[in-house]
């Protein structure tokens, strides 16, 4: 089975561990959060990544960061080489509760459900305004009666 590890910016691997846990609550074993602070660097973040790693039940591993190309990420790239890894960025609710219903997949399997969960998750529910159109009022200014 492969273990899911969290690593984004203080507080949202936490966060979104304590959602999964509230879905999945027999997830716990394979699941590892690390909240990364604002003061921390590439290295000191890759170092604590390895070190987690080691603790980690499984050799098969997929991380899931928060954002491509920021700290969490990069040090988590830096350990690309490892067989058994994964790492997909973007990191939402929709994508690690796909994951966790899939968790007993392979590393490279569950990235693609991963993946598959995060873009489906996403989704435009409201109409976009027109840049050249007013936003529409909170309330309806031609109903005298209507004050909120």
């Amino acid at each position: 089975m492969t273990d899911i590890l969290l690593l984004a910016h203080t507080p949202l691997a936490s966060a979104l561990a304590a959602v999964a846990a509230h879905a999945f609550p027999e997830c716990g074993a394979q699941l590892r959060a690390l909240d990364i602070g604002a003061d921390m660097g590439v290295d000191q973040v890759e170092a604590l990544l390895r070190r987690t790693i080691a603790t980690m039940h499984s050799d098969a591993i997929l991380i899931l960061v928060d954002v491509a190309g920021a700290t969490p990420c990069n040090a988590a790239q830096r350990l690309s080489g490892r067989p058994g890894l994964a790492l997909v960025a973007g990191v939402n609710v929709a994508m690690l509760w796909r994951t966790l219903c899939y968790r007993s997949e392979t590393p490279e399997v569950l990235a693609k459900c991963a993946f598959e969960g995060g873009v489906v998750g996403v989704q435009l529910l409201i109409r976009p305004l027109r840049l050249d159109q007013p936003p529409a009022a909170a309330f309806d200014d031609q109903d005298p009666n209507s004050n909120q």
